[in-house]
């Protein structure tokens, strides 16, 4: 293995994707020689193509720097430490990477934002090569064409790591994965490495109170970035949340931006520091069509409507300033309202159940406000919760339904992969009782009795069939998480909270 190919072959990269320029070159050389623990090198003359993507380069170059004890011990997690410290040689400092999208801001936010994504890509922050792994296809429903993923981007923690991980003393820095002081971070066993992490700071107030733009390590849509607050504070959502979220929206007009709920269970995976989540894609939801439109007495020149959705979501469409009173004007009326007849009850003892999930974009000069209503009350019969998946669609999903699967983008368990490929077996024989005996599927035994008496399986059409009949659960999965289910009822009971607006 030629170390000093590998070097240049990098380098090279670093230059074709405009990390670096060619007066740096040497300057990069001696970064990387450091890093590998090398007083020596000869130049391998290398003048071929770069790849589009570092992945091949660092998998050899941690193969070498593992035979000389760099990487000890030689698992997936000391590896990724290793090469995020060697792309943060290419990383261009925070001051300079904010002065150079500012610049591009002032010629069109959109050349802002591609080369800042292009940027996260080149840099393998956003892990490219992991998240080509994931399982991607549409469902079509009646809701529209729903975004299924089956999340096989994270890699499973090595034993070993999980071992070394419980020996390690507490740290307390940086506080989460999201607090902007990752930004260059080195890591350690527990948190991984930020060398080639770079924030931009936004000022979504205009109160000097910067917020920071940055792009998620294993995107699920198309420029899935994260907008998150400077200071360590749990989410909670307020009537600067609106602001914020329709400000975002006003600096890069082709981004949406939304927020997960700030309550357990219908919150997402990181309540502890207040963040949005946004990017350049349109969801289902964003395409659904006002099925019942509405009057807010208080705000005339806002248009509003409940949405065909799953969910029960309420649309506004305006000017920003008119979003911003009539969305906390909505959020403060939700928090207190009761509807025992509709299983809606805003508190128990102290303890508060209903918040909203707000997404907010563009639609031309205006602006459009989503407002997701949400509850997290739980009972006896249904103890994850009552607007939450229930058992009979566990065996596809279980987890929380945050901001991106609200917006119609199911992600999905790892183990889905090998189990959907292996129950196609079972389906193409029409083998139940087999598929009762296997531990690992029976949980799926029932689901495939229906689809069984729906359709004839074969070698050709069963993979195509299961991933429709994905799509049809993971629909059935957002109705349990809307609070007014779509019936005659549960609808008359959305228009009660609507008079009451």
């Amino acid at each position: 293995m030629d170390i000093n190919l590998l070097i240049d072959q990098l380098v090279a990269y670093g230059v074709a994707q405009k990390l670096l320029s060619a007066r740096d070159k040497d300057w990069a050389v001696n970064q990387l020689l450091t890093l590998l623990h090398l007083s020596d090198y000869t130049p391998s003359g290398f003048k071929g193509k770069s790849p589009e993507y570092p992945c091949e380069i660092l998998k050899n170059i941690c193969d070498f720097a593992a035979k000389q004890g760099l990487i000890s011990p030689d698992t997936v997690t000391m590896r990724d430490l290793f090469d995020t410290q060697l792309m943060g040689v290419f990383a261009g400092q925070p001051s300079y990477v904010t002065n150079d999208f500012f610049a591009l801001y002032k010629k069109s936010p959109k050349k802002a934002t591609d080369k800042f994504y292009h940027d996260a890509r080149a840099l393998d922050y956003i892990r490219t090569e992991r998240v080509a792994k994931n399982k991607i296809w549409k469902a079509r429903t009646k809701y529209g064409l729903l975004d299924i993923t089956i999340n096989m981007s994270k890699p499973e923690k090595d034993p070993k790591d999980i071992a070394a991980a419980l020996k390690m003393k507490a740290a307390s820095y940086p506080k989460c994965l999201l607090c902007k002081e990752n930004e260059g971070y080195a890591g350690r066993i527990n948190h991984p490495a930020r060398q080639n992490l770079r924030l931009v700071p936004l000022d979504l107030l205009k109160d000097k109170d910067p917020w920071y733009l940055q792009y998620s390590p294993y995107v699920y849509y198309n420029e899935h970035c994260i907008c998150l607050s400077a200071h360590h504070e749990p989410m909670k959502l307020t009537k600067k949340s609106f602001a914020r979220l329709l400000n975002f929206v006003d600096i890069l007009p082709h981004y949406f931006i939304g927020s997960n709920a700030d309550l357990p269970i219908v919150g997402g995976s990181i309540l502890t520091h207040d963040h949005f989540q946004g990017g350049r894609y349109t969801f289902a939801m964003a395409k659904a069509p006002i099925e019942t439109p509405f009057k807010l007495a208080k705000f005339p020149h806002v248009k509003a409507g409940i949405v065909k959705w799953p969910m029960s979501v309420i649309r506004l469409n305006g000017s920003k300033k008119d979003l911003i009173e009539a969305g906390d004007y909505i959020l403060k009326k939700w928090r207190n309202y009761n509807d025992p007849k509709a299983d809606i009850l805003s508190k128990t003892g102290d303890t508060p159940h209903n918040t909203v999930t707000p997404i907010a974009r563009r639609r031309g000069k205006l602006f459009e406000l989503d407002i997701v209503l949400r509850n997290n009350r739980t009972t006896a019969e249904f103890p994850l919760g009552i607007f939450h998946p229930h058992a009979e669609v566990h065996h596809i999903k279980k987890e929380n339904i945050g901001l991106i699967e609200v917006m119609g983008l199911a992600v999905l368990p790892a183990r889905l992969a090998k189990e959907l490929q292996e129950l196609e077996g079972y389906l193409i024989r029409k083998d139940i009782k087999g598929l009762r005996k296997n531990e690992t599927l029976a949980k799926h035994a029932d689901w495939a009795e229906t689809l069984l008496k729906k359709h004839t399986f074969t070698a050709k059409n069963a993979t195509a069939i299961l991933q429709a009949e994905v799509g049809h659960v993971f629909a059935q999965v957002l109705e349990y998480a809307g609070v007014y289910k779509r019936t005659p009822a549960g609808q008359e009971a959305f228009l009660r909270f609507i008079k009451k607006l």
